[in-house]
C-alpha cells in the first residue's frame, strides 16, 4: 500500500494528464496533417464555390461532408484548420528553439567569462525587453514585406516570423542560464576543469549546460504557449502568413469578417483550436515548473 501511494503522489494531475494526451493528439494531427485532412486546401482545384459557407454537420443545412463547415472559398473547415494548426504549430516551435539556442548560448558565455562580456550582453538583453514582444515582432514583419516582393514573401514568411518572434524571446533564457551558470562555476567540478586546462567551450558544453537544461525547458514549454499567441495576433493583424498558407490567426481574422453575418463557425471553429492549444501548452508548463522549483521538491 505505502508502494502504491507513493506512485499514485509521483503521478501527474488529472487535468496535466488531460492535457498532455490533448497536446500528443494536436501533435500527432500536425504531423499527418496532409494524409488525415479530407482536402488539401492549398490546391484550389480540390474545392468548388458551390460548396461555400455550408454550416457544421450538427446544424440545419449540414453536409455530412463537411463536419465543422465551410469558409466564404468552399474549403473544407475540418482541413483549413489541420493545415493551418500545421504552421502555427511549426512556427511556435521554430521560435522556442531559435530563441533557446541563442539565449542558452549567450547565457552561458556572460556567466562563464562574466566582466565586459557579461555586461554587454545583459545591457543588450535590457534593451530589448523594455520593448513588447509584438512591436517588435510588427516592427520587422513590416521591414521585410516593404522591402521583399510578394514571391519571396511567400517562401520566407515562415522564417521571418520565426525571427520576428524570437528576438525578444532569447533574453528570458540568457538571464536564466546565466544566473544559474555563475553558480555552477563556483563548484569544484567547473574549478578542476579549468584547472586540468579543458577548454572553456567543453566545460560549458559538457559539464554547465547539463545542470541548467531542465530550467531551460520549463522557461521552453511555458513560451511555446506565448510563441504560438504572438503568431497568431501577427496573423490576425495581417502581418503574418499570407492566406494562401493560412495559420490559424489567419484563419481567424478571414472569419472574423463573416461573424455578424451569422457566419460564426468560420471564426470560432479555429479559434477554438487555437485556445485549446494553448491551455493544453500552458497547463503542462505550469506543471514542470512547479515539478522542478526547488522549494516544492523539498517540501
Amino acid at each position: 500500500m505505502a508502494t502504491q501511494a507513493r506512485i499514485l503522489k509521483r503521478l501527474p494531475p488529472v487535468s496535466v494528464m488531460i492535457a498532455g494526451l490533448v497536446l500528443a493528439i494536436m501533435l500527432v494531427l500536425v504531423i499527418f496533417a496532409p494524409m488525415i485532412a479530407p482536402m488539401d486546401p492549398r490546391d484550389v482545384s480540390s474545392y468548388s464555390l458551390m460548396d461555400m459557407e455550408i454550416p457544421p454537420v450538427f446544424m440545419d443545412g449540414g453536409d455530412p461532408r463537411f463536419l465543422l463547415g465551410t469558409d466564404n472559398q468552399g474549403r473544407d473547415l475540418v482541413s483549413v484548420i489541420l493545415f493551418g494548426l500545421r504552421i502555427s504549430v511549426l512556427i511556435g516551435v521554430g521560435a522556442v528553439v531559435f530563441a533557446a539556442a541563442v539565449g542558452v548560448a549567450l547565457g552561458l558565455i556572460a556567466g562563464f567569462f562574466g566582466g565586459i562580456v557579461d555586461s554587454i550582453v545583459m545591457r543588450i538583453a535590457d534593451i530589448l525587453v523594455s520593448f513588447p514582444t509584438i512591436l517588435v515582432a510588427l516592427l520587422i514583419s513590416g521591414i521585410a514585406r516593404a522591402q521583399l516582393d510578394a514571391d519571396t514573401i511567400l517562401v520566407w514568411a515562415p522564417f521571418i516570423l520565426i525571427f520576428a518572434i524570437a528576438v525578444n524571446e532569447w533574453v528570458q533564457y540568457a538571464r536564466t542560464v546565466r544566473a544559474s551558470s555563475m553558480v555552477e562555476i563556483s563548484r569544484d567540478y567547473v574549478r578542476a576543469a579549468k584547472v586540468i586546462g579543458l577548454p572553456p567551450s567543453r566545460i560549458m558544453l559538457r559539464h554547465i549546460l547539463p545542470n541548467v537544461i531542465s530550467s531551460v525547458m520549463v522557461i521552453a514549454t511555458i513560451n511555446l504557449a506565448g510563441a504560438i499567441l504572438t503568431e497568431a495576433t501577427l496573423s490576425f493583424l495581417g502581418a503574418g502568413m499570407p492566406p494562401t498558407y493560412p495559420s490559424l490567426g489567419t484563419l481567424i481574422r478571414i472569419g472574423n469578417q463573416f461573424l455578424f453575418s451569422g457566419l460564426w463557425w468560420i471564426a470560432v471553429m479555429p479559434a477554438s483550436v487555437l485556445v485549446i492549444l494553448v491551455l493544453a501548452v500552458n497547463i503542462i508548463g505550469d506543471y514542470l515548473r512547479d515539478r522542478f522549483n526547488p522549494k516544492l521538491m523539498a517540501r
